[in-house]
């Protein structure tokens, strides 16, 4: 580790250096200098910090998924869940807010090539606008607009543990007032897991032991397509389609044993093996309405989005209490529907400088989860009606909000924003004809305030209410094997967590940016364990209790030798206290007190001896504690490349280095009033790609013109 670390403090220094001896042995005489301003890799304003990324060489070989890894302010657990600054996110794609979370949200962005992105905002208080859930990631596509057909292929192979290929089109046309892109791609990746469990209960000193090597292969072709017509100057209308599907196979191999006083009781062995196919697919129908000199905005969305799973999953079991092999397979067939209407409005008041936005959105969601349930008897399967059932879930929610901002004496800026939910959903299961109805409203008021006591040192001051409801899935109670013998169970009495999050930001020198962060909840749901015979269960929970949270931020972004060097670091440090909530809760042993470190630091160089060549290095430290679990260790991530562009050919070949010094673990122990559980995951994300690009047309990119009220605060233009 010490050998990793020095050598990413002398890499700025190895490209100083090359670079200064370039220059000091060639001198040419310049007539004329054209200055070109160059958007920083990382900005810092009131509300969020955005991540430039369009035309950086970090996007080569990569998919979106990728680069939200190595988005400053973001982590994420073992469960694939996002996080920024230790808390769950809720994800928007160009201000669409995506329907997927958890591993669905994962594959869906693993078909999204990083190569069309423009830039990522993490939103860390979000406006009134946006809806309940916490912080927001909104992921900002490229927008080409110059005349004429344009955009590029790209073929990426990459070597982790097995073999992996993909390849991706991105295909723009813009003739007059038309716009239409076309983007698409097919991956071929395989991926292989190792898992380590403890499960220690604490009534009889029981200890098992799970050990659990997997392999999964999916076979991905995506497609989406955006036409957009401008009317005249002020009348957009347009129409976005999605759609991806993944073909999965997975197999695995588990080998359990227990103890008690340290003596082996009994083992088993268990086999599983999974085929599916996972649809998702996608629309919107939108208007938009500008009016540039007088600044009035009016975005009209309307769609449809829908999912389905259909896989098959068997799990084998052989064990030392069992003459015979025992076993259990699930048949699914999922159809999830989401419908939505969104409507936004904003224009100046007057001449006061004042700026109001206002709007909503209805959605309805309809999703039916079918299980068919089949036991093993004498090497046939036979339908197990009694454990077979069919779960729905209906939806209905309704927002409005709106959002005021207003300059006072010259350099007071606020944004005051308050939103309205009502949300109607019903949860039943066919077996014993079990339904659930609830109703519930839900006001959310949110504040800013920002003050610039000059050029040099600016205030910024937030204030966000929050709700993050349970996600469908976890409400499902039908019983799921996993696949180191564990079994996952939804809970239809899961309630919504309210939390509060107050912070203040001082930007120094418009370079560096300290934020101090404050966050409280009363109430949370985790996951917990519970024994059902010898069946070890895993279930989403309610904990009462308070949870107190403090966070302190530093981020910089620096560039040297004429905006060749660019320097971003990023660091965070939360402080939990979790007394009362695991005291209210009987989590023995757990930890009263913690904290929790995210550090990550992005270095690229462009044009190395002026060759054309970029070379990219990100580089992460983070630890994994959260809620009722505790990370066991800190997990250093790093990713370096080295892009080299052919502009004659308008060629791109990039090599990709992921974590070739230290494979990452996620090591966690979750504590249940039952006993502890502990996860060492070795993750897959490890190894090199090699990835050619031929681009053609005119690659340049257009930014988004239409005026964002709440982006820079109080009203203020980006």
């Amino acid at each position: 580790m010490n050998k990793t670390f020095t050598a990413i403090a002398f890499l700025p220094v190895i490209l100083i250096s090359a670079q200064v001896k370039t220059d000091s042995t060639k001198t040419r005489n310049i007539a004329e200098v054209t200055v070109i301003a160059k958007k920083p890799t990382i900005e810092n304003k009131a509300d969020r910090t955005v991540f430039n990324v369009a035309n950086s060489s970090i996007l080569a070989g990569n998919t979106t998924w990728d680069i939200l890894r190595m988005t400053p302010q973001v982590s994420m657990d073992s469960n694939d869940n996002l996080l920024a600054e230790g808390e769950s996110v809720t994800v928007y794609i160009n201000d669409r807010k995506t329907v997927f979370r958890g591993k669905e949200l994962k594959d869906y962005l693993k078909t999204i090539a990083a190569d069309n992105l423009m830039k990522i905002e993490v939103i860390t208080t979000p406006s009134a606008r946006y809806e309940a859930s916490g912080p927001v990631i909104n992921i900002v596509l490229k927008k080409l607009e110059n005349e004429g057909v344009k955009g590029s292929v790209s073929l990426t192979n990459t070597q982790n543990t097995k073999n992996s290929q993909s390849a991706n089109f991105n295909i723009n046309y813009h003739k007059k007032n038309f716009t239409e892109t076309l983007t698409g791609g097919y991956s071929d990746n395989t991926s292989v897991m190792k898992n380590d469990n403890e499960n220690f209960i604490y009534q009889n000193s029981e200890l098992t032991k799970i050990h659990t090597e997997s392999t999964e292969m999916g076979k991905s072709p995506s497609f989406s397509t955006t036409s957009e017509l401008e009317l005249n100057d002020k009348n957009n209308i347009g129409f976005i389609f999605e759609y991806s599907q993944t073909k999965r196979n997975s197999f695995s191999d588990a080998y359990g044993e227990t103890f008690n006083e340290n003596m082996l009781q009994n083992y088993y062995v268990k086999n599983q093996n999974l085929t599916g196919l996972n649809r998702n697919l996608g629309s919107n129908l939108f208007y938009k309405f500008y009016d540039k000199e007088k600044n009035r905005i009016l975005d009209l969305n309307a769609g449809i989005n829908y999912s389905s799973v259909t896989d098959t999953n068997s799990h084998i079991i052989t064990s030392s209490t069992a003459i015979i092999p025992t076993g259990i397979r699930i048949l699914a067939d999922n159809q999830n529907r989401d419908y939505y209407f969104k409507a936004d409005y904003s224009q100046p008041l007057g001449k006061s400088g004042s700026t109001i936005e206002f709007g909503g959105k209805t959605n309805f969601k309809n999703y039916v989860i079918p299980y068919d349930s089949y036991r093993l008897d004498n090497s046939n399967w036979i339908e197990d009606l009694s454990k077979s059932n069919d779960f729905h879930y209906l939806e209905n929610l309704n927002s409005v909000y709106a959002n005021f901002s207003k300059t006072f004496f010259k350099k007071l800026e606020t944004r005051i924003g308050l939103r309205y939910e009502y949300i109607w959903f019903k949860v039943r299961q066919d077996v014993g004809n079990i339904e659930k109805t609830t109703s519930y409203g839900t006001i959310l008021p949110d504040l800013l305030l920002k003050y610039p006591f000059s050029d040099n040192y600016v205030l910024t001051a937030t204030y966000k209410h929050n709700i993050w409801r349970p996600w469908y899935s976890e409400m499902n109670p039908f019983e799921l094997p996993l696949d180191n013998g564990n079994y996952v169970r939804g809970n239809m009495d899961l309630k919504p967590n309210p939390n509060d999050r107050y912070s203040l930001k001082l930007g120094l020198y418009k370079k560096y940016f300290v934020t101090a962060s404050y966050w409280y909840s009363n109430q949370d749901y985790w996951t917990t364990y519970f024994k059902d015979g010898e069946k070890t269960i895993q279930i989403e929970e309610n904990f009462p209790g308070n949870v107190m949270k403090y966070g302190l931020n530093f981020n910089t972004n620096q560039v040297f030798l004429k905006n060749k060097l660019n320097v971003n670091l990023s660091v965070n440090v939360n402080y939990t206290d979790n007394s009362d909530f695991n005291a209210k809760n009987d989590l023995k042993d757990a930890k009263d007190y913690f904290a929790n470190f995210g550090g990550s630091s992005n270095i690229s160089y462009n044009n190395l001896f002026n060759k054309n060549i970029n070379i990219n290095g990100w580089f992460g430290l983070f630890s994994q504690n959260y809620g009722n679990s505790y990370g066991n260790q800190m997990n250093f991530f790093h990713n370096i490349s080295v892009t080299k562009i052919f502009p004659k050919t308008k060629m791109e070949a990039s090599l990709q280095m992921y974590n070739i010094f230290k494979r990452p673990v996620f090591d966690v122990t979750t504590y249940a009033p039952i006993g502890t559980f502990r996860n060492s995951m070795q993750a897959d994300w490890y190894g090199f790609s090699l990835t050619f690009i031929k681009r053609f047309g005119n690659q340049k990119v257009k930014e988004n013109t239409k005026t964002n009220v709440e982006k820079d605060s109080g009203g203020s233009k980006d």
